[in-house]
């Protein structure tokens, strides 16, 4: 017969997997089953940081974007059910379009990075199909921040050398000391570079295990499709302009001063090793919306991590639709079938090839 205790243990934790199952819904909840027997519990302490070779390549498909792109990508990679979330916003509501979609955006609870990147909706569907990987990417800026923003400006170093990396028409590049700084020729035109890892760096840099690549270059250079115009989310704070990268301190910019992320995904790495760690955070919305997936975050073995969302990637599913299109990131000889971003929200040309201006 059952005491007490192991009656109320039973209850409690049915409770909790209902909880889990409101807050995350189906599709979420099944990500995170698949973290099998083997994912850590709170009482279990989180693997070693990453090395500089397993930043380098977890930084490689997005290390040669804009900054404030990149500032983007790694704030709202520690919010990976609201990846999703807003990714599934955007199918729902396909004709949402320039200001009309940047209301409604900005009326949803999700951190201001996540909301930021509905500007660019192939960036969110990628990230969201790439969900282990984002995951980790979210996990190791969230404790490594300083080590992943390294690892970016070596990769662009290294593209730089191959002279793959190079002014164009639509992005400037920068050299200010050691730091390569890409910014958009036009301000209010984005544009998102599509290259092959593999090709750009003048030497191979493999897949993140379990990545579904994003790209379709197929030479060393950088392409471009059609840019995003950013125009209609000036007024709000967390657009465009509202992102950054301080390269001296290696931090992230937002809102003119340092973003810090409110996230409960991921195991505080330093925290815990001090003894300070009260395990992770409850499966909750926090206020304004910073909503977090309060898994405990799950690691793999043989050296790889698998992130709060291991395994759980989505393949490759096309999530874009015909009214939004595919960012420039699937640019060069598909800006004029799969460019997006043009008509309500778009601006600027197409299908070039980031490799002749210096």
């Amino acid at each position: 017969m059952k005491t007490l205790t192991e009656w109320s243990r039973h209850l409690l934790a049915g409770i909790g997997v209902f909880g889990v199952t409101l807050a995350l819904g189906p599709l979420q909840l099944q990500a995170v089953q698949q973290l099998g027997p083997g994912a850590q519990t709170a009482a279990q302490p989180p693997s070693a940081p990453l090395a500089p070779e397993q930043l380098q390549q977890l930084v490689a498909p997005i290390a040669l974007y804009p900054d404030a792109l990149v500032a983007q990508i790694l704030a709202a990679s520690t919010y990976p059910t609201q990846i999703v979330e807003a990714e599934r916003f955007l199918q729902q509501n396909p004709n949402l379009t320039g200001a009309a979609l940047g209301a409604e955006v900005d009326k949803q609870d999700w951190d201001p990075s996540v909301k930021g990147l509905t500007q660019f909706p192939s960036v969110l569907s990628d990230m969201d199909k790439n969900l282990s990987w984002t995951s980790e990417l979210g996990d190791t800026n969230y404790n490594q921040q300083a080590d992943i923003m390294t690892a970016i400006q070596f990769m662009r170093a290294k593209a730089r050398g191959a002279g793959n990396l190079n002014t164009t028409p639509q992005q400037s590049v920068t050299n200010q000391g050691n730091t390569v700084s890409i910014q958009p020729e036009n301000p209010d035109v984005v544009y998102v570079p599509d290259y092959d890892p593999e090709l750009v760096y003048g030497y191979p840099v493999g897949l993140w295990p379990g990545f579904y690549p994003w790209w379709g270059a197929e030479n060393p250079y950088l392409s471009f499709g059609v840019g995003f115009g950013i125009g209609p989310f000036f007024g709000y704070g967390w657009g465009w302009h509202g992102w950054g990268l301080d390269w001296r301190n290696r931090g992230l910019m937002y809102g003119g001063g340092r973003y810090m992320s409110r996230s409960s995904t991921f195991y505080n790495r330093n925290a815990f090793m001090r003894g300070n760690y009260r395990g992770p955070g409850s499966f909750a919305r926090g206020d304004s919306g910073l909503r977090g997936y309060g898994g405990a975050g799950a690691r793999g073995s043989a050296g790889v991590r698998s992130g709060a969302f291991g395994g759980a990637n989505h393949g490759g599913v096309a999530r874009g639709n015909s009214a939004r299109g595919a960012s420039s990131m699937r640019g060069g000889s598909f800006g004029g079938s799969r460019g997006g971003g043009g008509g309500a929200r778009g601006g600027g040309g197409g299908g070039s090839h980031g490799g002749g201006h210096r």
